[in-house]
C-alpha cells in the first residue's frame, strides 16, 4: 500500500499546530490539573470553529462530515500538544453513537460542546465527566445518558476518571464502530505525544552538558533517540493503513485499528521511556514539562482496549484468516 497525505492534510494539520503552538498548552494543561478547565475550554471553543470537533458529523448537522484519515491527522496534532479533556470521546466515539440514537443533539457537538463516555468493560470509566456536557454509558448495546458516580485517580493529572450509572435511555446502537474509532483515535493521539517527547528529548540533549560535551554528541543518546524516530515512523504507516480501511469499509479494519494502536502506542512508551533517561532526573519532576507528556502517554496505553486486548485481535484476525 502506497499512502502520502496530501497538500489538504498537510494544511489541515499545519493550522492546527499553529493554533495550539499559540496557546501556551502547558499553562492550559495545569490549570486543567488543578481543576481550571476555563483555559482549555477556550482552546477547545477555538479548535471547534476550524472544524475539528465535528469532524466525523454529518453537514446536515452542522459537521464536516469528514473520514477516518482527516480524523487521524487532526488527532494527532492534538496528541502532539497533549490538548487536555475527552479529545477522542468528543471528536470520535460520542459522535458516532449519537447519529445512531440522538441525531439531534450533534449539533452542539459540531458547535464546541465537549462529551465523554463509559463503555464497560473496555472502558468502564467516563473521563472528565464533571466537565464536560454530555455524558453517555454504552453498555450491553444499549446507550443511556449518565449519571456521574465516585470519581478514580489517574496517572495523568489531567485525566479525571468516573464511575457512571445509567440515566434515560437514548436507544440501542452497535458499539463496534465506535469502539473502533475510539481505538483508532488513541493512536493517532499516542502518536503524536511521542513525536513530541522525541522533539522535548533531542532539543535537551543539544543543551545539556557532561564532561565538558553536550549529552547529544555522545553515541549512545543518539542511538536511543534514532531508535525512537524510527519506532515512530514504522507505527506511522500503520495508522493511516487503518485509517483507510475505516474509510473504504474494510472487512479487515478493525484487524488493523488494533495493530496501529499496539504499534503506536509501543512507539510512543519507548518515546517516554528514552526521553526520561535523556533528561536524567530532571525528567522526574512535575515542574518540566516532559511530565505532562510522559504520564498521559501512560494512560492513554490502556485507554480503549489494552495492548494485550488488541495484540488478541490481530492474532485472532490472522488466524481465522488461515
Amino acid at each position: 500500500m502506497r499512502f502520502a497525505l496530501d497538500s489538504s492534510h498537510q494544511d489541515f494539520a499545519a493550522s492546527i499546530d499553529a493554533l495550539l503552538t499559540k496557546s501556551d498548552m502547558p499553562a492550559v494543561i495545569r490549570a486543567w490539573n488543578d481543576g481550571d478547565t476555563a483555559p482549555g475550554k477556550k482552546v477547545w471553543q477555538r479548535l471547534a470553529e476550524t472544524g475539528v470537533n465535528g469532524l466525523v458529523i454529518a453537514e446536515e448537522h452542522d459537521g464536516l462530515g469528514a473520514d477516518a484519515i482527516d480524523l487521524v491527522v487532526a488527532i494527532e496534532q492534538l496528541g502532539r500538544h497533549a490538548v487536555p479533556g475527552p479529545v477522542v470521546e468528543t471528536i470520535a466515539v460520542v459522535p458516532t453513537l449519537l447519529a445512531s440514537v440522538a441525531p439531534e443533539r450533534l449539533s452542539a457537538l459540531a458547535e464546541g460542546s465537549l462529551a465523554t463516555v463509559a463503555a464497560p468493560p473496555n472502558t468502564p470509566f467516563a473521563l472528565d465527566a464533571n466537565s464536560v456536557d454530555l455524558v453517555l454509558l454504552a453498555q450491553g448495546g444499549a446507550v443511556n445518558l449518565g449519571v456521574i458516580g465516585e470519581a478514580k485517580a489517574s496517572v495523568d493529572l489531567s485525566r479525571k476518571l468516573f464511575e457512571v450509572t445509567a440515566g434515560d435511555s437514548l436507544g440501542n446502537a452497535d458499539f463496534a464502530a465506535a469502539f473502533d474509532l475510539g481505538a483508532l483515535a488513541t493512536a493517532a493521539q499516542l502518536l503524536g505525544l511521542g513525536q513530541t517527547l522525541l522533539e522535548i528529548s533531542t532539543e535537551y540533549a543539544k543543551q545539556r552538558k557532561q564532561f565538558g560535551k553536550v549529552i547529544g554528541q555522545f553515541q549512545a543518546i543518539k542511538h536511543h533517540l534514532a531508535e525512537v524516530a524510527v519506532s515512530l515512523e514504522m507505527a506511522r504507516p500503520l495508522l493511516h493503513g487503518a485509517a483507510l480501511s475505516v474509510r473504504d469499509g474494510s472487512a479487515d479494519a478493525s484487524r488493523d485499528i488494533s495493530a496501529a494502536k499496539v504499534a503506536c502506542g509501543d512507539a510512543a512508551y519507548k518515546a517516554a521511556r528514552v526521553g526520561l533517561q535523556v533528561h536524567g532526573a530532571i525528567g522526574y519532576t512535575m515542574e518540566h514539562d516532559l511530565s505532562l507528556w510522559l504520564t498521559k502517554v501512560r494512560a492513554l496505553l490502556t485507554a480503549w482496549g489494552t495492548p494485550a486486548m488488541h495484540r488478541a485481535r490481530v492474532v485472532e484476525s490472522l488466524v481465522s484468516a488461515s
